[in-house]
């Protein structure tokens, strides 16, 4: 079994139910989802005119290579109605490889782990929720000390759910 790293996000029409099928069709098809950070907020971000995101992230194990969690991830994502107009749009999902166990990938398809990690809080805050001890493989820091350096000043508040 490979961990593997994701990073989910959605700001088109009911995003939690879209995050919620698709950490469903995550867990059918990847394998098992082992923890899920809680839901954050945030501000569109690369492409700021935007609705607002909810994003989460998750730790889980897989049998497959990171090119088929690629490939499986899309294909939910498709599923989902995500139609891929252009870059940073808005989208019903999206679903992000940031870690392969501790591998690093760069070729056209892929690259692992994600290359705007750093830069990202949306990205850093619900990954380092799951795991703050995660190191990068290429920067060498821990989840939580490349959060505590990340200069996006972009808001991630956490979402409480009330029933």
């Amino acid at each position: 079994m490979k961990r593997v790293f994701l990073g989910l996000g959605s700001n088109v029409g009911d995003k939690m139910a879209y995050l919620q099928k698709a950490l469903a069709l995550v867990a059918e098809r990847v394998g098992a989802i082992e923890k899920v950070s809680s839901f954050y907020a945030t501000k569109a971000w690369g492409k700021t005119n935007e609705d607002d995101f909810y994003n989460a992230a998750v730790e889980m194990q897989t049998n497959l290579t990171a090119f088929e969690v690629l490939k499986t991830v899309q294909k939910i994502e498709t599923e989902l109605d995500r139609v891929r107009k252009e870059k940073w749009g808005a989208r019903t999902v999206d679903i992000d490889v940031l870690f392969y166990e501790s591998d690093v990938i760069a070729t056209e398809e892929l690259k692992v782990p994600h290359p705007f990690i750093t830069d990202r809080r949306f990205v850093l805050v619900p990954l380092a929720e799951i795991a703050e001890q995660l190191i990068h493989p290429i920067k060498k820091k821990s989840v939580q000390k490349l959060l505590e350096q990340c200069t996006d000043n972009l808001s991630v508040e956490k979402i409480t759910q009330t029933n």
